[in-house]
């Protein structure tokens, strides 16, 4: 992918896999602060949480996720009947990858993951 703006820095790690816990959207919230916390990301507003329920198929309900950051932003989406997550950090300010992937990992209880850091 060609750098269009090298100017700006930007680091975007996408997480993707299986979590074995029960997510909720305080099960969410607490993920965000507890993320963003220990990257030392700041956050300056509270998290927008969307249930994706009865809306389309069965297999795609869950939850659209969102944590503005000083910095960027945070997405997630969660397929609660499939039991997968895809979580987006996207910052304009530098953090430890390898610790977002053990960290989110840890909180979910994933043991089947995908990463990449761009």
């Amino acid at each position: 992918m060609k750098n269009v703006a090298p100017d700006i820095f930007r680091k975007r790690l996408l997480i993707e896999g299986y979590y074995n816990i029960t997510v909720t959207e305080e099960t969410i919230k607490k993920f965000f602060y507890y993320i963003t916390e220990n990257l030392s990301l700041r956050v300056h507003g509270a998290p927008v949480i969307h249930t994706a329920t009865d809306f389309g198929k069965e297999m795609n309900e869950g939850y659209d996720a969102f944590i503005p950051l000083i910095d960027s932003g945070i997405y997630m989406g969660i397929w609660k009947n499939r039991k997968f997550l895809s979580l987006v950090i996207c910052t304009c300010k530098d953090f430890n990858g390898e610790d977002a992937l053990r960290r989110t990992k840890l909180f979910f209880q994933i043991n089947k993951a995908e990463h990449k850091s761009f």
